[in-house]
């Protein structure tokens, strides 16, 4: 019997949800830690799934989160059994947390895990917790906000910090745990590995590769314009219609789209620094792992 997928938890996810799941021949499953690239890989799926550049709806409403308590399980599950059209659905749970079937497509997107840490940063300034809390239920924490460290100190701490990261995937130890998972996994032919910088160096080409391993043809004249509609300026443009924030937890929509280049967690540290972060990861994760992660940085 195959092992039972962990069960992985947060204050506003539940992988749990994944449970019963009815999949099909062909769903996308996007496996992604935060800030990885997660809204990038869903607008490729988008483009080469539905092959225009105009999206019918939103890029949340075709393919929702399901793991985020946020919304109802039922009525995610609704709205992926009314689409007619292949599907791709968003999660942040390690592939060793979903439910494994020979029919779908598992896509993991990584990046420089300081790069990933950094957006992660800024993105938390930009989330209304209260409004968080309000949806998912929990209770609003009381006084005032604490002291926000400047992202220098913060990504010291985020280094250096031990913990379970099966209880903190955003955490470094998380990062790697879900690398590590998925990179065991890349010999499997219905798992998928992207760089975030890949995408960054050859936007096209990696859309290529992924239409390949989808077993999807695009009429060369569609081509250009599916290309053009997946770059960083082109979303950041489409904020309304593609940042994943149907329930107004984002103060600022337009500030999701903050950077979207590579190198901003080594731009903060020093030569000492990361040395100390290399000393962390290393023996974390196989050698061929970080060298991939690292893109031979």
């Amino acid at each position: 019997m195959p092992e039972a997928p962990f069960r992985y938890r947060s204050p506003d996810e539940d992988s749990a949800r994944w449970s019963g799941f009815p999949f099909r021949d062909g769903d996308i499953v996007i496996s992604t830690r935060s800030k990885s690239g997660t809204t990038w890989a869903q607008m490729i799926c988008a483009l080469l799934v539905l092959q225009t550049s105009e999206l019918p709806a939103s890029l949340t409403t075709l393919s929702p989160w399901l793991d985020w308590l946020v919304e109802p399980r039922d009525e995610v599950y609704a709205r992926l059994a009314a689409q007619r059209h292949r599907r791709f659905i968003k999660t942040h749970t390690p592939l060793d947390g979903l439910p494994q079937d020979p029919r779908v497509t598992y896509l993991v997107v990584a990046r420089h895990p300081l790069d990933m840490a950094v957006s992660l940063y800024h993105q938390g300034a930009n989330i209304d917790r209260a409004r968080l809390a309000e949806l998912t239920g929990q209770a609003a924490t009381a006084g005032p906000p604490p002291r926000r460290r400047d992202p220098h100190e913060w990504l010291l701490s985020w280094i250096d910090r031990d913990v379970d990261p099966r209880e903190e995937l955003d955490s470094l130890p998380g990062v790697l745990l879900h690398y590590r998972d998925a990179w065991a996994r890349r010999a499997e032919p219905n798992v998928v590995l992207m760089h975030y910088d890949d995408l960054s160096a050859d936007l096209a080409g990696q859309m290529r590769h992924l239409a390949d391993r989808l077993g999807i043809e695009v009429p060369a004249p569609v081509w250009p314009q599916l290309v053009e509609a997946a770059t960083f300026d082109r979303m950041r443009r489409r904020a309304d219609q593609v940042v994943p924030d149907p329930f107004g937890v984002f103060k600022d929509r337009d500030a999701f789209f903050r950077r979207g280049g590579s190198g901003a967690g080594r731009e903060l540290l020093s030569a000492d620094e990361l040395a100390r972060y290399r000393a962390r990861v290393a023996g974390s994760v196989p050698a061929d792992l970080l060298d991939w992660l690292h893109r031979g940085r």
